[in-house]
């Protein structure tokens, strides 16, 4: 027979460990019926006891992985996988967690010309086994924001500028001369916008059936108005600046709209949601953070 080193009597008294297990785990999952290649931590604690074992049994966890590659992950299966890691550590282990990491490609319409094009959210799906089961669900979801007050003053200087050209007409402006001036000379500023993301991080309904990763995008997507592009023809960067221009905000805006959707969201019983402005004005980034514990005050 051959030794196992594992099972023989630890070392400082049978201390017990609070998490032991594997870090970036190669695994092809499907989540949301989408391939995702991921990677995934898992791993369970280690009880105290006179007689405690010098580690866990690894291979046993890795082995019960491969269920997670059977089908679509939800989150039954996820509860049956942390429950067999502490059947294969009975006696030995009461607490088993999994999470899994990756980018999950959608197909998304352009705004206005009917074509499509992929488009990757990274994302990390982590599941506990406690004395209960729960579920975190993060997402990243990339967005354009434009400021505010960079959009008042830019308008500030057009208005001067009209008055400057036009101020010292005496005649009745004609419609068509002032349309001919704003389009040549209309824009003397132009506020600055960049790129966004918005962080969301919910903790899902026990009564979740499925992992709402593309509902939980959409609810984003939907609340910010200016969600990134992947296919641009000129009559989609046009309607992409007119989405911009209706929905100016700062990071404080951009996080309180999600606070909005998501307290109604029904496949969410709390959330963690950060938005980061990356700055084209500045050389760093503008950022607000907002949580919520759920109706049920729990942490």
């Amino acid at each position: 027979m051959l030794p196992d080193i594992q099972s023989t009597k630890g070392d400082g008294e049978g201390e017990s460990l609070s998490w032991v297990g594997m870090e970036q785990i190669d695994l092809p999952i499907d989540i949301a019926g989408r391939p995702v290649s991921a990677k995934v931590n898992a791993g369970i604690n280690l009880l105290s006891s006179p007689e405690a074992e010098k580690g866990i049994h690894m291979s046993r966890l890795y082995l019960l992985l491969d269920e997670l590659t059977q089908g679509e992950i939800t989150p039954a299966l996820l509860q049956h996988v942390l429950k067999a890691f502490l059947v294969s550590h009975q006696g030995r282990s009461d607490e088993a967690s999994i999470e899994i990491s990756g980018d999950l490609l959608l197909s998304r319409k352009s705004l206005n010309s009917n074509h499509s094009g992929w488009k990757a959210y990274p994302l990390t799906l982590s599941a506990e086994l406690r004395q209960s089961f729960t579920v975190t669900l993060k997402v990243g979801i990339p967005y354009s924001s434009t400021c505010p007050a960079s959009a008042a003053l830019s308008r500030h200087v057009a208005g001067l500028q009209f008055s400057k050209d036009f101020g010292n007409r005496i005649d009745r402006l004609p419609a068509a001369e002032i349309a001919d001036w704003l389009v040549e000379k209309g824009m003397p500023a132009t506020p600055h916008s960049q790129r966004s993301w918005a962080w969301v991080s919910i903790r899902l309904n026990p009564e979740a059936k499925s992992l709402p990763v593309i509902e939980l995008i959409d609810y984003a997507e939907v609340a910010l108005g200016t969600a990134v592009q992947t296919v641009v023809k000129r009559s989609d960067e046009q309607a992409f600046a007119v989405a911009n221009g209706q929905n100016l905000m700062f990071c404080e805006d951009a996080a309180r709209r999600l606070n909005n959707v998501f307290r109604c969201a029904p496949f969410c019983e709390a959330f963690d949601i950060r938005v980061e402005h990356q700055e084209s004005l500045h050389p760093h980034n503008a950022v607000a953070r907002i949580h919520w514990k759920g109706s049920k005050n729990v942490t």
